[in-house]
C-alpha cells in the first residue's frame, strides 16, 4: 500500500473500497465514516453521468478546493484514495 503520510502538507488522508469501506485512515480523516461515505458517493455519482454530455463515463482523479486545503480524491486498483492537503502559506 502507498504511503499517503508522507505526501507534503498532508493533514489526512483515507483508503476506500470501491463500496467506500475504509481500508486506512490517519490525520484529519482518521476513522471518518461520514466523508468516506459522501466521496464515496460523489465516485459512484461520476459513473452516472450521461455519455452524451461527457464522452468518457466515470472519473480519474476529483479535486475539492477550499481557501486553504483541498481533497485530492484518485482512483486506482479499484481503490478510492484522498487525501487532503493544506495550501502553503503564501505572504
Amino acid at each position: 500500500m502507498l504511503n499517503l503520510e508522507r505526501i507534503p502538507d498532508q493533514i489526512g488522508y483515507l483508503v476506500l473500497t470501491e463500496d467506500g469501506a475504509v481500508l486506512a485512515s490517519g490525520g484529519d480523516l482518521e476513522n471518518n465514516e461520514a466523508k468516506a461515505n459522501i466521496i464515496s458517493g460523489m465516485v459512484n455519482l461520476t459513473e452516472n453521468i450521461d455519455p452524451q454530455v461527457f464522452q468518457k463515463n466515470g472519473c480519474k482523479r476529483i479535486s475539492i478546493v477550499y481557501d486553504d486545503f483541498s481533497y485530492t480524491i484518485c482512483l486506482s486498483n479499484k481503490k478510492i484514495y484522498v487525501v487532503k492537503r493544506r495550501f502553503p502559506v503564501t505572504n
